[in-house]
């Protein structure tokens, strides 16, 4: 990721359209003598304004600094996610003997939920259309599944009084179509840092593999749905603490 000083060397951006506009754009380009500009959307930048991808802003590719200062609102989606997804797939590992996660629908309504769906919203206002689409999508995620555990919704009861047995099936459908979301997601990170990849990878996986095992009524396949849900709460935890740290409030700088 460029530095600050590089990125502040000039403020002036040359995001004049090229001479033809008619040429579309399919991959970056660079152009002058010393190919000191980079062509994004037919527009031309310096190359020194630009930054790279990074798993603390949710930015999964090559972009120009946001003329604005605004905070990070990626990180609080991150935090929210890892923190809450700790929480639930440790009580779906059953630790400390837990087997009723109702404790951790507070958490999926007014954190995970709420914070990831706001954060997103302001991704999508600093023009981050993937950290929009992602932190929107499993806010969203979370304000559902926690809707699942509360009574006055009743989506539990309807199938407890009409047939029990299809309740594990629609919850495994119900991962399964975020897991592919999540493949989708991937997809766009193929350019993108390691961090950033190996996040999604966990994701996919704590869905896919927790969406198998409902479907299949198999309490060991969730069970490992859960390890890698752990292991998304800590990507995701050390992402966040990549937005969040900076040389003015930590000693300990970033792997980025």
């Amino acid at each position: 990721m460029a530095s600050e000083s590089e990125s502040i060397v000039s403020k002036v951006y040359c995001s004049q359209n090229l001479e033809n506009d008619s040429i579309p754009i399919g991959k970056v380009q660079t152009t002058g003598d010393g190919n000191e500009f980079v062509i994004i959307d037919n527009k031309k930048y310096y190359r020194h304004e630009l930054l790279s991808a990074f798993a603390g802003t949710f930015e999964p590719g090559l972009h120009p600094q946001n003329p604005h200062k605004f905070g990070n609102a990626a990180a609080l989606g991150l935090a929210s996610f890892s923190v809450s997804s700790l929480v639930f797939n440790l009580y779906g590992l059953n630790a400390k003997n837990i087997h009723i996660p109702n404790v951790a629908i507070s958490l999926a309504i007014f954190y995970a939920g709420t914070m990831q769906f706001l954060a997103g919203i302001w991704e999508g206002v600093c023009g981050n259309t993937f950290g929009m689409t992602a932190l929107i999508t499993y806010g969203s995620f979370y304000l559902s599944y926690g809707a699942i555990f509360i009574e006055s919704f009743g989506i539990t009861t309807a199938y407890m009084t009409k047939d029990p047995l299809q309740m594990k099936s629609a919850v495994g459908f119900f991962f399964m179509g975020f897991a592919i979301f999540s493949f989708l997601m991937l997809l766009c990170l193929l350019k993108s840092e390691l961090s950033f990849v190996i996040l999604f990878v966990f994701i996919f996986f704590t869905f896919l593999l927790q969406g198998a095992g409902y479907l299949a009524d198999k309490e060991s396949v969730i069970k490992a749905g859960c390890v890698f849900g752990c292991l998304v709460s800590l990507v995701g935890g050390w992402c966040a603490f990549q937005g969040i740290a900076t040389p003015t409030n930590t000693y300990i700088e970033s792997l980025n």
